[in-house]
């Protein structure tokens, strides 16, 4: 969670008042313990996917996505933010027209499977505009990067590619990812996922 955001959230939907957290379902207050548990519970849910991919059928497995990662420790899991984000004075997809971004978004991902799996220089471009467009869109209150890297990750899959956009101990990966994230670079995660994705050997 980075300080750098910022939250539009007058009715504290989402954080405790009296101590600025988010409401939890194991009601953690304190800030390291609840980085610890959520991340633990992540890394176990992702590892269950590995296992037992599920098939993008559109937006709305995004959300499916977000609910497995994330249902032990938000109530909200799965949901869409109703509060405004934004961050480093950049503000994300407002909350009134998400509906034409899901249309669009689901346009984009029909695209990517119509494509043919051995055109590695066109998948690799749409798989970055797809991330940067759901990036921008960043429809959940906490947790759109580690979703939208799996979402990403099972969509190559489905073209018997593997990605992974988080590769333990590359801060090279991390620093490339986040430019192209922050700065709407299309040509930094092309680049990056084109040298990421490679063919399933399973």
């Amino acid at each position: 969670m980075s300080d750098s955001y910022k939250y539009i959230d007058p009715d504290f939907t989402y954080t405790d008042p009296n101590t600025g957290q988010l409401r939890n379902l194991q009601d953690i207050s304190d800030p390291a313990v609840l980085l610890f548990v959520e991340s633990s519970i992540v890394t176990k849910q992702l590892q269950e996917l590995y296992l037992n991919p599920i098939k993008i059928k559109g937006i709305e497995s995004l959300f499916e996505i977000h609910k497995r990662l994330f249902q032990d420790i938000y109530f909200w899991a799965g949901e869409k933010r109703t509060v405004e984000i934004s961050k480093n004075g950049k503000q994300f997809f407002p909350t009134t027209h998400f509906e034409n971004a899901f249309i669009y978004i689901d346009n984009l991902i029909n695209s990517f499977k119509a494509l043919p799996k051995n055109n590695k220089k066109l998948l690799a471009e749409k798989l970055a505009d797809i991330l940067d467009n759901v990036n921008y869109l960043h429809p959940f209150r906490e947790g759109n990067g580690r979703t939208q890297r799996e979402f990403l990750r099972l969509l190559a899959l489905e073209k018997e590619l593997n990605l992974n956009l988080n590769p333990p101990d590359n801060k090279s990966v991390y620093e490339r990812y986040m430019k192209g994230t922050i700065e709407s670079d299309l040509q930094t995660l092309t680049e990056l996922i084109s040298e990421l994705i490679h063919i399933n050997a399973e």
